[in-house]
């Protein structure tokens, strides 16, 4: 976990901040005055920071934890694999076009199991971003997810995907090579995988590019995350001609995790440590794998057929509707 001060600090974060470079300014009266014990200043001052990130998470607005569920040193899909599996092997490409580094997956082993991971990966630095398209996967990106979907199908391997993308790749080539087919490919497909599938939300999860590996018999949202059809910013800019009411979009787009669970949209929220993700990435990749655990295990006792019908009722009660009689809407009395 990275340290100040090369950590980053979010604007609501800043007293926090504060804090830090108390401590920092602390240590450094400490190496000239050496005879001046000023350990107990320094502890009480690591109190204040847990203390304050609790405050702060406590108070959290939509738009705070779309800015949470964005935080660059909030760790991405390849750091919860190396903190919760062993042995990690990489799958390139889709087997018709080329190797979409926005999304990955492979086997690895999981508590004395083989599973397969697929995810969106962003990227920690700007090199890495770019290489990594944001997290916004093309068409090839979804078809190399399905086959190895499939292939974990075909040795009765479980499939965990992590989403964590600000939607699909929106560009020409995107739609060229069939964007909205490959997603809804997916869609389609995953409904009818005979292994266990646990989807989980660790950071941005918009639109169908959040829906092309998001069809499980569980789907998980972390604390600080966001799942909606558009962005806030998108939002606003539709409906105001302007970003500057992403604030209010997040809030009406009822996006956060709370929000979802109510929906029942998702289901089950995975703490996390007080403050986020980003502040111990030990503790959060725990939390996230007792909650997989307990939910594969559960799972696992259901039969293929229970488990495809169980997926296909679940999302099939999705959403709200009303049914207007035939009748009614051609006006015959």
């Amino acid at each position: 976990m990275p340290q100040y001060p090369n950590r980053q600090f979010l604007d609501f974060e800043q007293p926090i901040k504060e804090l830090f470079e108390q401590i920092e300014q602390t240590k450094l009266l400490a190496e000239k005055n050496q005879k001046i014990d000023y350990s107990a200043t320094i502890n009480q001052l690591e109190s204040s920071i847990v203390e304050k990130r609790k405050e702060i998470t406590q108070q959290l607005t939509p738009w705070q934890r779309v800015q949470l569920s964005r935080h660059p040193d909030r760790p991405y899909m390849l750091k919860y694999i190396e903190k919760i599996t062993t042995n990690f092997t990489e799958f390139h490409g889709d087997r018709s076009f080329s190797d979409d580094k926005a999304m990955i997956g492979g086997f690895a082993d999981f508590e004395g199991e083989t599973v397969m991971f697929i995810g969106q990966q962003k990227g920690h630095t700007t090199k890495m971003r770019q290489q990594r398209n944001f997290g916004m996967a093309k068409p090839e990106g979804y078809r190399k997810a399905l086959r190895l979907m499939r292939l974990a199908e075909k040795f009765n391997k479980p499939i965990i995907t992590f989403i964590d993308t600000p939607g699909a790749y929106p560009g020409l080539e995107g739609e060229e090579r069939g964007q909205g087919e490959a997603i809804a490919r997916n869609i389609f497909e995953m409904i009818r995988l005979k292994v266990p599938v646990i989807c989980i939300i660790i950071g941005e999860g918009a639109s169908g590019g959040a829906l092309g590996i998001g069809v499980g018999d569980r789907v998980l949202m972390m604390e600080n995350t966001w799942y909606t059809v558009i962005s806030p910013e998108g939002c606003s800019s539709i409906l105001w001609r302007s970003v500057d009411k992403k604030e209010i979009a997040a809030d009406q787009l009822k996006l956060t995790s709370i929000d979802m669970k109510g929906f029942g949209l998702v289901d089950e929220i995975v703490e996390e440590p007080i403050g986020g993700a980003h502040w111990d990435y030990v503790e959060a990749a725990e939390m996230l794998k007792k909650v997989i655990l307990n939910n594969l295990k559960d799972i696992k006792n259901l039969s293929p057929e229970s488990r495809i019908n169980s997926r296909i009722e679940k999302f099939e009660k999705m959403g709200f509707w009303t049914e207007q009689p035939l009748v009614e809407m051609a006006g015959i009395e």
